[in-house]
């Protein structure tokens, strides 16, 4: 149409000038520059074949140029460009003016007559580019400097203009980069790389070399921000970077020289687009360029290779000839795995991965061993896996990656290296990929972590020598560089730990094994913590140089394992660790610090002990002053770890031989402790800081000799250590008297010194009370002075002394002591406690409760202060204080609780006032409770679980406020901090106690219903904090179980919903939860194995245990006894309707959801229950069983009932006409259910066991069975087979004559049905259900243990782990004892062995009925037939460029482009679509599809109606060039950063809409060419749709916004 235009204006006139001056006349709009651009071309086309004007032309041209088109360009420089994103209408105008304007300025400069006009161009837009400046972006100065140098470029010449196009190319390169940092501007360099480099690349190879120059200069960042521009320059100077094959002329590539393959810094680019981008449209760029590096290569057919960059190994990319095949094959692949992984999808990608494998197998060759390919091709594929939103596909790559080495041998390389050190491990931090898999036990080890230690001990083991010590040096400083979850940093320390031993790690590497222990301390869970700790502390034992490390340096690092989770005395850890240092102790590197003078045939270990101790006590001797703050305890831990390390290891030298050997030793490495301590009674003189150590050093002696994990009895080091420290009891007795009650404790720090004091007391009562308590012994002469002068202390404080800083020190220390005497006191061992009242408790008793310790004086505050940042402060002595008194009062309480009257007004004993006013100091607690701190108010607690019994019945309310005050302390604090499990044991304990749960009960006030909420409360809590249920029971369990009275089971009756909540507790954790249960559970399966298992207390806090604690009770309940009776018939019938609640709630229900789990549990219970129901009780729940057949129930609910159905009619026959009538309801009742009453029948010999007379039963059984062999149903008919099966089998064996007649029918049915032919499904499923445990191995009678209802039946039922509760379980739950005659435990069949089936029971209701009757009326799919439009059949045989003419066809300004698309299918459907709404024309990439079949069978003959043009893929960038020329906004499809939502975007009139291939969607080269892209909002899972769809969608779109604007103009 452009040309019919330009043509009718040089009709109306041939002089040039007139037709361009009227033409530049009047507005500058788009469709005036874009009439004068055609004309331009129409002159410039005319000119060159020689029919042009001669001298007016080149003149009017440069008139058009100077006179209007440079003036208008200037004069669009000042208007804002508008945003790429989202460009409105006038913005959209503007650009059209600019490249029409630029398009008649390359027209010009040809028809210039020489190339000064050109230039001159050039010279002044390149001022413009350079002032716009890359920096703040785009703006419009410099987006008119684009215009015109992509159109003027072409005209320039490639010799002598070589400079000017050199320093365009700069400053193209330049924009295109950005200057700063932050990287390019995105509308910059897509205006760049779209529309300037492509023509300077055609300009020859000064520019070339320019912007190549610039792109691999060593100075360009390869920062991720620059990546993305990087890789759109190239892509978009692609045919011009790379050799052309074929060509007639010498290409611009070759001309300058350039060859972009065997450039590494290229290569290098295209590898991080393809691994480190986070834009998809970066990385198909990056595709897109390896893709065409590869053709041309295999085009060339010439040997090339990358020149060598930074590392070793092979190039980047080399081809040979010779090996074409193997290369062609292993790109083809390389490019299908990353253009696959783009999809995110698993179930896509899987199939594709084995095509990795043969990419390694491909990469080494054969000959040598050495990487053909280079090996960060291969790790850019496991980048993209790891870096994906999927988790599976992630941990598919991960898997993938960790096997590498099993079945292959790959060479060294430090990329891969760097790559496990650097994304490996960032990918293995992530918990999620350590979760088991399906059908794996609980318990079982990671199959993942299984890899991850395989593939580290194999790596490993392949590195060179050099090469291993730091690479292990590296991996482990990468673990300390983050912070770890439980789960990651446990299976890395384990797999570290696995590496064969070797000397690979020195100081610098202990020293990093020391941080890491670090992190993991930062987890809450303490068995992960403690087991990492096991591994790091092995991973350092196998892979330390002791050459390079001093003993120094190992017992400062073994400092960093706590010992109460990981090293304990006596586990196998510290035995190994003994080994260890036994086998090395010759080899380690020499301490500085260490003496060279030792023991005479001694060793540097025991050396290096002495000189330890000696060390520790002497250097106490000068430090510090009198005033001095208590010594760090780190130092006391240290010493007394490594005397223990080194007796121990001595003794394992000596082996029994020399016994007395280890006496001697460990003698002379404590003598100067010893000496020390028997000098504290006295030497008045020795340094406080001397004794601080000593006393510090014997503690910590006593905690690390006596962890768990070292059994005491028959140690022969802990009898020694024993009998030495004991010799010197006295001295340190006599010592702690004093400092205690001399007011030798004047300062802040003095009560850090009290309180070692009181624990060093403590600690030497327990060594006599281990060997035999003595009235007389020296500690025991201590105590009782130590009782009456802290007495006399507080007395004298309370006679109204000033309050200083020392008598406030003393008074507290005073306190502190009398309550540790308290405490002891209880001891029965001790033999101090008396009925009689004393001194002492008439003092406690009339202690000022909550009396605070008030403040020293003003004179004073400076020398506290001084003290404060290094000590306690004030207001934590006041609360320890306050804590102390409590203590006190909790021992006057427990001596004299017979005291304690029920009412205020009752006074027994007047001498002691806290005792008869228990109402006043109730109510003082509950005061103490709002003034002390969470962590102390345990002594509180116990006070009123003394108090609350005797006051519930007269002071209810004061009772409940009690209550509530004390469950806000333990609801505010949170499960990980130490105190709360404490605090909570001693809150159950009095709200629970037995006592009160009694009292409550019987007056059946306010605190029974209040009980009732606490209990639920913690119930509810339990589903947070694990472990608070589990509490809660077993107290209540094993107080009623211990009373073992039928009062206590009267009483529980009343809290039976305790009971009830308990036997069906269970939450369903979440994924992360169950992950970290799954571990630990793996990790207590490695029992001592693993030594925090022996050290670390298992707490029982897993919700198992709440079940297994309240079946135990029950077992332990006597039927016999009428109170056990009546409390667990109760609980039955609310089990029972509980059941009934659940089924109501939701008829339907999903296998192991909430609803299934809860039934499932009910019914363990009652099977549990069962022996102890009698034929009375049993008659009032019948019913109620059989009721609950009838239910839609999953297959495991339905084996307990049935279980139980059979138990009760084996044991109660009289049941047996009931059950017989549940076959009489109506088919329509018992179409869900009648399977289960049918598995009941198949185990008739066990029902009829007892019973003697079966003839009549077997006949009533088999008249039943028969009609149900003839139902329609096919699952019901198996069932009635089944049971047919067994019956008729009993009925022979018994011959019975009256049933002679059926033989011939039933034999014939179940020999039909043995031998059915076929290999259909109802032979399998007959074979399936014979085979089925429940018919063939279950024993109903043998196999009633716990074993069989909590794990067996479970397991074989299919329901999900977490409800499998193993009989190691029940075991080694000792709070409650079964005693060794309980026989219930295990199985005695081979049931337990059997694996779950591929057949379970289903609900047998019929879902093959008809479907509701249909509407009469519903829509009907309805043809739209243009009648307007019809012609008569003569016309269609009208070529059809004439035929929409004479059709008066509506032709839109749209053009497809569907030149990229290959099957004839989508092009079909695309022609179809493109003929229905009227696009101007359908662009393809070849006509003779038109021909193919499939298309026509798709288009339907619309290709007839609509305009179809050829242009082949490689014609696709100068059609697109023109067509913007001629106004076309070029839309493409695809999902990009900058893409449009196709909702919001406007469609210009004239747009061009390019659509990509099926697979790869639109190539690189080409999105620069767009001006905008479009995508289609998706909502579901799948990326993408098929071209066909996606072109249809926007095909519509487009027409209805123009049907809108033609509605709206027509308005």
């Amino acid at each position: 149409m452009e040309w019919v235009l330009a043509d009718a204006l040089l009709s109306q006139s041939r002089d040039p000038r007139v037709l361009l001056g009227a033409l530049c006349r009047g507005e500058a709009s788009a469709e005036r520059v874009e009439t004068l651009c055609f004309l331009l071309q129409r002159l410039e086309d005319e000119e060159a074949r020689g029919g042009g004007g001669a001298g007016a032309l080149p003149e009017a041209a440069r008139e058009v140029a100077a006179g209007y088109l440079v003036p208008l360009l200037r004069g669009l420089r000042g208007c804002p460009a508008g945003g790429a994103d989202d460009p409105g209408p006038a913005a959209r105008q503007r650009r059209r003016v600019l490249r029409a304007a630029g398009a008649a300025l390359r027209s010009c400069a040809r028809l210039a007559g020489g190339p000064q006009l050109a230039a001159a161009l050039a010279e002044e837009a390149l001022c413009d580019l350079l002032n716009a400046g890359p920096a703040p972006g785009l703006e419009g100065a410099a987006e008119a400097a684009v215009e015109v140098l992509a159109a003027v470029g072409s005209c320039l010449r490639p010799r002598e203009d070589a400079p000017l196009l050199e320093r365009v190319a700069r400053a193209a390169l330049a924009l295109a980069l950005g200057g700063d940092k932050a990287g390019p501007s995105p509308d910059a360099a897509a205006l760049v790389a779209g529309r300037l480099l492509p023509a300077l690349g055609r300009c020859g190879g000064a520019a070339l070399r320019a912007v190549w120059g610039g792109l691999v200069a060593p100075g360009v960042s390869e920062g991720p921000g620059r990546v993305g521009s990087q890789l759109l320059i190239l892509s978009a100077l692609a045919e011009k970077l790379l050799p052309e094959p074929g060509a007639d002329s010498v290409p611009a590539s070759r001309e300058a020289g350039l060859d972009a393959r065997r450039c590494w810094r290229f290569w290098s680019t295209v590898q991080a687009g393809l691994a480190w981008s986070e834009d998809a449209l970066t990385r198909k760029r990056a595709r897109y360029l390896l893709q065409r590096a590869v053709e041309v290569s295999a085009e060339l057919g010439t040997d090339c290779a990358c020149a060598p960059g930074e590392g070793t190994g092979p190039s980047l990319f080399w081809w040979s000839e010779k090996k074409k095949d193997e290369l062609l094959k292993f790109w083809e692949n390389y490019i299908l795995i990353m253009e696959t992984l783009e999809g995110n999808q698993i179930h896509v990608i899987k199939p594709v991965l084995p095509k990795l494998n043969s990419l390694f197998e491909y990469a080494v060759s054969e000959e040598n061993g050495c990487w053909l390919f280079h090996p960060s091709w291969h790790l850019c594929i496991y980048k993209r896996m790891f870096e994906s939103e999927n988790k599976i596909l992630t941990k598919e790559g991960v898997t993938h990656f960790l096997e590498l080495y099993e079945t292959r041998i790959l060479p060294f390389s430090p990329e891969i290296s760097e790559f496990i050190i650097g994304p490996l491990m960032d990918a293995l931090s992530e918990s999620s990929l350590y979760s088991r898999s399906p059908g794996q036990l609980i318990g079982s080890v990671s199959p993942l972590g299984l890899k991850l230690q395989k593939f580290l001990v194999t790596y490993i083991s392949f590195l060179p020598e050099e090469i291993k010590s730091s690479f292990l040096l590296k991996f482990i400083q990468k673990m300390t560089s983050r912070h770890w979850c439980a789960v990651p940093i446990l299976f890395l320390s384990k797999a570290l730990a696995n590496v064969p031993r070797c000397k690979a790690l020195g100081m610098e590497g202990l020293l990093a094994l020391r941080d890491v222990l670090q992190c993991t301390m930062i987890t809450h869970q303490i068995l992960l913590r403690g087991a990492a700790q096991c591994y790091l502390l092995q991973t350092a034992m196998n892979l330390v140089d002791v050459e390079k490390v001093s003993l120094s340096d190992i017992s400062t690092f073994l400092m960093s394992v706590r010992q109460e989770e990981s090293l304990g005395r006596g586990t196998s850890l510290w035995m190994e660790l003994c080994d260890w240092l036994r086998i090395n102790e010759s080899y380690f590197k020499q301490s500085s610090s260490c003496s060279s003078t030792g023991l005479h045939e001694t060793s540097s270990l025991n050396a290096y002990v002495r000189n330890l101790v000696q060390e520790y006590i002497r250097s106490s001797a000068w430090e510090g002053g009198e005033n001095s703050c208590m010594p760090d305890w780190f130092e006391a831990k240290l010493v007394a770890l490594m005397v223990l390390l080194a007796i121990d290891v001595e003794r394992m030298k000596s082996q029994y031989s020399e016994k007395r050997r280890t006496q001697n030793v460990l003698r002379i490495f404590l003598d100067p402790l010893l000496d020390a301590l028997v000098k504290f009674g006295t030497n008045a003189y020795m340094p406080l800081l001397k004794t601080d150590r000593c006393l510090q050093l014997l503690l910590k002696l006593l905690h690390t000799c006596l962890l768990k994990g070292s059994g005491t009895q028959d140690d022969e080091v802990f009898t020694l250590l024993q009998n030495f420290i004991m010799s010197t009891t006295e001295s340190i007795s006599e010592f702690i008297l004093r400092r205690l009650t001399m007011n030798e404790l004047s300062t802040v720090s003095d009560l850090d010194r009290c309180h070692l004091y009181l624990m060093v007391l403590t600690e030497l009562i327990n060594l006599h009370l281990n060997v035999g308590w003595k009235r007389g012994n020296p500690i025991w002469k201590v105590i009782s002075p130590l009782k009456n002068a802290s007495i006399r202390h507080l007395q004298e404080m309370d006679r109204g002394q000033e309050p200083t800083l020392g008598r406030q020190i003393q008074r507290a220390v005073s306190m502190a002591a009398l309550a540790m005497v308290c405490e002891v006191s209880q001891k029965p061992e001790l033999q101090l406690d008396s009925l009689d009242v004393g001194p002492p408790e008439t003092f406690i008793s009339s202690l000022q409760l909550n009396q605070t310790l008030q403040k020293p004086h003003t004179e004073e505050e400076s020398s506290f202060f001084e003290e404060s940042s290094s000590s306690q402060g004030w207001g934590k002595i006041a609360a320890q204080y306050i804590h102390d008194q409590w203590v006190c009062l909790s021992f006057l309480l427990r001596k004299c609780h017979t005291l304690i009257p029920a009412s205020e007004g009752e006074i027994l004993e007047p001498t002691l006032p806290a005792v008869p006013m228990a109402v006043r100091t109730l109510q003082s607690a509950l005061e103490a409770l709002t003034v002390l701190p969470s962590e102390q108010v345990l002594p509180v607690f116990h006070c009123m679980k003394i108090l609350v019994p005797k006051l519930l019945t007269t002071s209810e309310s004061l009772c409940i406020e009690s209550f509530d005050m004390a469950w806000k302390i333990i609801a505010s604090l949170s499960n990980t901090q130490l105190i709360f499990w404490s605090n909570f044991k001693a809150f159950v304990q009095f709200v629970f106690d037995p006592k009160v749960l009694t009292i409550a009960a019987k007056i059946k006030g306010q605190a029974y219903f209040k009980i009732k909420e606490v209990m639920y409360r913690i119930i509810e809590m339990s589903a947070i904090k694990t472990g608070v249920f589990n509490i809660l029971i077993s107290y209540c369990c094993r107080s009623w179980v211990v009373s073992a009275s039928n009062v206590s089971l009267s009483i529980a009756k009343n809290y039976s919903e305790l009971v009830l909540e308990a036997c069906i507790f269970g939450t369903v954790f979440r994924r992360d939860q169950r992950l970290i249960q799954d571990v630990q559970t793996f990790i207590e399966n490695l029992g001592h194995e693993c030594a925090a298992n022996v050290v670390i207390e298992n707490t029982k806090r897993e919700d198992h245990y709440v079940r297994i604690c309240a079946v135990k009770f029950l077992c332990l309940l006597d039927g016999s006894n009428m109170s056990h009776k009546l409390f667990m018939e109760d609980l039955a019938i609310k089990l029972l309707d509980k059941d009934e609640l659940v089924s109501k709630s939701r008829t339907r229900y999903y296998v192991n959801s909430q609803q299934h789990r809860v039934k499932n549990r009910i019914w363990q219970i009652l099977l549990v229950l069962f022996p102890k129901f009698d034929q009375n009780f049993l008659n009032k729940i019948i019913d109620k069983i059989f009721q609950a057949g009838f239910i839609n129930n999953q297959a495991s609910i339905k084996y307990f009932i049935e279980w139980i159905i059979i138990l009760i009619l084996h044991k109660f026959p009289q049941f047996l006409p009931k059950f017989w009538n549940c076959f009489s309801y109506g088919e329509e009742n018992l179409k869900t259910s009648i399977c289960t009453f049918l598995s009941v029948l198949s185990h008739l010999d066990v029902i009829t066991e007892t019973i003697l007379e079966k003839k009549l039963i077997l006949k009533q059984a088999l008249t039943i069975v028969l009609q149900w062999c003839f139902n329609h149903n096919f699952s019901i008919r198996l069932y009635a087979l089944v049971a047919l099966k067994k019956i008729w089998s009993m009925c022979k064996g018994l011959h019975i004559e009256e049933l002679a007649a059926l033989t011939s029918v039933i034999e014939s049915s179940l020999s039909q049905v043995e031998n059915m032919h076929g290999a259909g499904s109802a032979k399998k499923n007959w074979q399936r259900i014979q085979e089925h445990f429940f018919f063939t191995a279950f024993h109903p009678l043998k196999d009633y243990c716990l074993e069989t209802i909590f794990y067996t039946l479970p397991r074989l039922s299919g329901l999900t782990e977490d409800e499998w509760i193993a009989i190691g379980k029940f075991t080694r739950f000792t709070d409650i004892p079964l005693g060794a005659g309980f026989q219930w435990y295990l199985s005695t069949t081979h049931l337990c062995e059997l694996k779950p089936g591929d057949w379970s029971q289903q609900d047998a209701g019929s879902n093959s009925g008809e479907a509701d009757n249909q509407s009469e009326w519903t829509d009907v799919q309805k043809k739209i037939i243009p009648w307007k439009n019809h012609v008569p059949d003569f016309d269609l045989e009208l070529v059809f460029q004439d035929r929409a003419a004479k059709l008066g066809k509506s032709i839109s300004r749209l053009i497809v482009v569907a030149s990229l698309i290959d099957k004839p299918t989508n092009l079909g459907g695309l022609c179809r679509t493109c003929e229905v709404f009227g696009a101007a024309a359908l662009v393809m990439g070849s006509l003779q599809c038109v021909r193919d079949k499939q298309f026509q069978h798709l288009s339907v003959s619309a290709e007839q109606w609509l305009p179809l043009v050829e242009v082949k893929p490689p014609q696709l960038i100068d059609y697109l060039q023109q067509k913007k020329a001629e106004g076309y906004t070029i839309v493409g499809v695809e999902q990009t950063a900058k893409s449009l939502d196709l909702t919001r975007y406007c469609f210009p009139e004239k747009s061009l809409l390019l659509l990509g291939n099926e697979r790869e969607g639109i190539p690189a080269n080409l999105i620069q060419q767009l001006d905008v892209c479009v995508e289609i909002p998706q909502q579901g899972i799948i990326r993408s749709l098929n071209v066909h769809v996606s072109g249809a969608l926007l095909i519509w779109e487009y027409t209805r916004q123009q049907l809108l604007k033609q509605g709206v103009s027509t308005a």
